[in-house]
């Protein structure tokens, strides 16, 4: 199949995301416009207007209606889904780095970057009711990070918990009732770029600049499986209906040269979740992939480039006929 090419940034794209029905695609870069976007046929749908700079993260909520994004513009934003408003802007001493809903969306957690003589700090906030209010209100619960800064993070089951992935590597699962560590393990030696939880939230892949990504328990952090390339991984996703993970990266933006292509270091790369094998890569990109998102019928993936591009790619019948051949004895 050919992909869909959706072109509707300027720069690099730092996050796509899709909603849990996946008729639509988010997609945030470094230009301070998200855009959203039919998945189907890509045709872009409008673009929230308001961040005064790059943009880092974005969520959207389970039933559609809110999204919530983070940028280097010191700003955390709220916004309806439907007319792309901005509801609430809270305003933070740094820029937001991550930011997500819970899975009842009734909260939402986003962490700011260590700078300017602030430290990294977590931030829960109450999501019941999205108004203006939300600007001035103060956090839940809030805590700082003394180690590295927080680079990724993802909620916890039943909305208990967080889990945070930090530049040196570590995974660190709070508490939200008490905003204490519960967990800390270091399985990584460098930073945590990405974190996606499987479909019924019970583990959760890694993507890391030591050129590894990671399959882990949620609620334990017990290391389950590990998935190796030779260059630094961006992003990971896994398949909600096959036992199968998608890796993306590449070099960083500055040590990319002209060859790159064509050695296919830029491939999205597809293992098996199980067996730890890689099976099939797909190429496109002409710089890192920077984010990768499967859709949540498993048929189409979607991958965003440090070249502006969001490419969606639906796979052909032999991917769902082909099977791992191995002794059932």
């Amino acid at each position: 199949m050919k992909p869909l090419m959706l072109q509707g940034h300027e720069r690099a794209i730092t996050q796509i995301k899709y909603n849990r029905e996946g008729d639509l695609l988010f997609s945030a870069a470094k230009d301070s416009k998200p855009n959203v976007w039919w998945s189907l046929n890509g045709e872009r749908l409008g673009t929230f207007n308001g961040h005064g700079g790059v943009v880092w993260c974005l969520d959207v909520d389970w039933q559609s209606i809110h999204l919530i994004t983070g940028g280097g513009d010191s700003s955390c934003r709220l916004w309806d889904l439907e007319t792309g408003k901005n509801i609430a802007t809270i305003k933070t001493n740094s820029s937001v780095r991550t930011c997500n809903f819970s899975y009842s969306a009734y909260q939402a957690a986003y962490t700011t970057d260590k700078a300017m003589g602030h430290p990294c700090e977590v931030f829960i906030i109450d999501t019941r009711t999205i108004d203006d209010s939300i600007s001035s209100a103060s956090s839940i619960l809030k805590w700082e990070i003394t180690d590295s800064k927080v680079t990724s993070m993802i909620w916890g089951t039943l909305d208990e918990t967080i889990i945070t992935g930090h530049e040196a590597g570590d995974l660190i699962q709070w508490d939200l009732r008490t905003g204490k560590k519960i967990h800390s393990i270091k399985e990584h030696s460098r930073q945590i770029n990405d974190m996606q939880l499987s479909r019924d939230g019970t583990m959760f892949i890694t993507a890391s600049k030591d050129q590894t990504a990671k399959l882990f328990d949620t609620s334990s952090l017990e290391l389950l499986k590990e998935y190796k390339t030779e260059r630094p991984v961006n992003s990971a996703a896994l398949s909600p209906i096959l036992d199968h993970v998608v890796l993306g990266g590449g070099q960083d933006a500055m040590e990319v040269t002209t060859t790159s292509t064509r050695q296919g270091k830029f491939d999205a790369r597809f293992f098996h979740l199980v067996f730890e094998e890689e099976f099939g890569r797909v190429k496109g990109h002409f710089g890192p992939i920077n984010s990768l998102a499967f859709h949540p019928d498993g048929r189409s993936y979607a991958s965003g480039g440090e070249d502006g591009y969001v490419r969606v790619q639906s796979f052909d019948q032999a991917y769902f006929d082909y099977t791992f051949d191995y002794n059932r004895d």
